[in-house]
């Protein structure tokens, strides 16, 4: 039951991130984009140090 539950909750969760991406296009420049913010965010931290 509780693996069932936990598939769907997945599954919901991986549609909705397609969607909101509109093509595998989008989502790859969203992951880009995330890669690129933390390499920034490293970079300043270590800048402060």
């Amino acid at each position: 039951m509780f693996r069932r539950i936990l598939g769907m909750v997945t599954l919901l969760g991986m549609l909705g991130t397609i969607a909101g991406c509109n093509t595998i296009e989008g989502m790859g420049k969203d992951i880009e984009r995330g890669g690129e913010a933390t390499q920034d965010t490293a970079k300043d931290v270590k800048n402060r140090m």
